[in-house]
């Protein structure tokens, strides 16, 4: 059944990819009316996200807030299946770096310093990966969940790949990059995940709520002492993206437990409520509770 589905969706996402940005736009708007006008998808997901990130705010802002970020999703959504075939000078037309960011990752090239890069679902992260890829000396390797769909996840890797970016599954990081230490590469990795395991997680407030935090992204920085760069992603106006960074830590084998994983949040969290309506709302972010200590 799996292959029947992929088989019949494949020409249609490839339609997609060949269509001139103003159509996609235009398929958006009606992808949208249905998502969100008929289907209502996850609805109560995104309500009850916004409101407890934005306690403050009226539940008429919380409601056009929603609609935003529909809107938003639905665009994100079709944008991803340009890389299927948009070619490099469109991509980095549509998703540039700002000059503070290209000197960023030069200098560090330049040193011969490998990067540990974080960066929330805040913006097309996917085009992001491809304009580094693009754009910069540094092999790109990004942590990633398989997807079930063995077919569909193929099809994924196609496109996160197709500009030079590499691969990693979650549960290898670590071995494959100390494994490649010694190559000059940035592993990115996405700071807003959800741990599987919350107990061992970082706790800290992040958006005026208990929020567990992976800790991996920090162990691994720590251990390889390799710079903590990171990321933002800026939706400058529809279809087009700015990519911004920033050396959070130099040296991570002189931090203490918690501070990388600090210090990153807030970042991310400062971006969200600068551009909230460019965040996955949809992702149960809270769903597990602070544990209790004895």
């Amino acid at each position: 059944m799996a292959v029947v589905l992929y088989y019949i969706a494949l020409p249609f996402i490839y339609l997609l990819s060949v269509l001139p940005f103003p159509v996609l736009y235009g398929l958006s708007n009606v992808v949208y009316a249905l998502l969100y006008g008929v289907l209502r998808y996850r609805e109560k997901v995104v309500l009850t996200n916004l409101r407890n990130a934005f306690p403050d705010k009226s539940e008429q802002e919380i409601r056009q807030l929603s609609r935003a970020f529909y809107r938003y999703f639905c665009d994100l959504f079709l944008e991803v299946f340009k890389t299927l075939t948009v070619s490099p000078e469109t991509m980095l037309k549509h998703c540039r770096f700002t000059p503070q960011a290209q000197v960023v990752f030069d200098e560090l090239a330049e040193r011969n310093q490998s990067v540990v890069l974080v960066l929330g679902h805040l913006g097309n992260w996917e085009w992001a990966g491809n304009t580094f890829s693009l754009l910069c000396k540094q092999q790109l390797y990004v942590i990633y969940h398989p997807i079930v769909n063995p077919y569909f996840d193929g099809l994924m890797y196609r496109m996160r790949t197709r500009f030079g970016t590499k691969l990693i599954a979650m549960k290898e990081t670590y071995r494959k990059m100390l494994s490649q230490k010694q190559e000059l590469s940035t592993t990115a990795f996405i700071a807003d995940q959800t741990p599987s395991a919350p107990q061992t997680a970082y706790w800290t407030t992040f958006l005026n709520q208990d929020t567990p935090v992976f800790p991996g992204t920090e162990i691994i920085a720590r251990k390889l002492n390799f710079p903590v760069v990171y990321t933002r992603v800026k939706r400058l106006k529809r279809g087009y993206y700015e990519i911004d960074a920033e050396i959070l830590v130099a040296n991570p084998a002189e931090t203490k437990d918690g501070e990388i994983s600090e210090i990153h949040t807030r970042r991310l969290e400062r971006d969200i409520i600068e551009q909230p309506e460019t965040w996955l709302w949809t992702h149960r972010r809270w769903k597990h509770k602070r544990p209790v200590k004895d």
